[in-house]
């Protein structure tokens, strides 16, 4: 069982974090939906470990549109009956609308061989969010650069944010997203300073470890090297 405060849950071995978060009225939010696979390890914790049941997930928010944190949401939809929200800009690559780019460099060739065994199910939105907007208490933040449509959702009750990729937090190490993934390094680094002038305490990213001690400042050190 992984709680990092007794209104937020991480799922523990999911390609991408994915995040249960408690709503006032009882009902789960769910942040990022991993692969294919995890849809089944997400409904095992909220049954088991929760003790809630799958249609307690009344909303699946998606921090970007990259296949690891969207893979599974169209089984975890069709478990669930949950709404499924994502930012604006991102949209149309969920739906299928519009195809991912490719990384940068030779990650991107390889990407491109092995693209048919990462294929999803495409799903159209039930919301698309912007700038503001709530899911629950959560408060939607624009933080593009790693996509277009990447946010961070805010919980500025608890003093936690959920940031994607455009923060991480790994073996005691802050840092940006990763380059050869982010089309637009020049706004990524725009919304690390964004999320630095925020209020709080726990920062979870969309791979790595929470970050629960001294969080604000760590942040507030990253993007003073950013340039």
């Amino acid at each position: 069982m992984v709680e990092i405060i007794p209104q937020v849950h991480q799922i523990d071995g999911v390609n991408a974090n994915s995040y249960l978060v408690f709503e006032d009225d009882g009902s789960l939010t769910l942040v990022d939906a991993g692969m294919s696979k995890d849809g089944k390890k997400i409904l095992n914790y909220v049954e088991t470990n929760l003790s809630k049941k799958p249609s307690d997930i009344k909303t699946i928010v998606l921090t970007h549109s990259h296949i690891d944190h969207v893979r599974g949401v169209y089984a975890l939809k069709k478990a669930t009956g949950a709404r499924v929200a994502i930012h604006e800009l991102d949209a149309d690559y969920l739906s299928g609308k519009k195809k991912e780019p490719l990384p940068k460099g030779a990650i991107g060739i390889l990407f491109r061989i092995l693209s048919p065994f990462f294929k999803f199910t495409p799903l159209e939105p039930d919301q698309k969010l912007n700038e503001n907007d709530r899911i629950g208490h959560l408060v939607v933040l624009h933080t593009p650069g790693h996509t277009p449509g990447s946010i961070s959702l805010y919980d500025q009750q608890n003093k936690l944010i959920f940031v994607g990729d455009t923060i991480r937090y790994n073996n005691g190490k802050v840092g940006g997203p990763p380059k050869s993934f982010t089309p637009d390094m020049a706004q990524a680094t725009k919304s690390v300073r964004k999320i630095s002038n925020l209020d709080f305490e726990i920062l979870l990213g969309g791979h790595g470890q929470p970050l629960k001690t001294n969080a604000y400042q760590k942040v507030k050190e990253l993007s003073a090297t950013l340039g």
